[in-house]
């Protein structure tokens, strides 16, 4: 089961964010609707962690 969102005061490792990106590709097949929006909220995370900052939960 994926990560619950981070608070938008604390900064996960850029590992943590990307294993539980590839633990949603591991499922395997096409991604639904709501691990869709799982995914975008991991990538928008990523991003941040890999500008140094912080992202709003959502």
């Amino acid at each position: 089961m994926p990560t619950p969102p981070a608070p938008a005061t604390s900064v996960r490792s850029l590992a943590e964010v990307n294993a539980d990106i590839r633990a949603l590709w591991q499922r395997g097949g096409r991604l639904s609707p709501e691990v869709r929006r799982e995914y975008e909220r991991l990538l928008a995370e990523w991003a941040a962690v890999v500008r140094g900052g912080a992202v709003e939960a959502a």
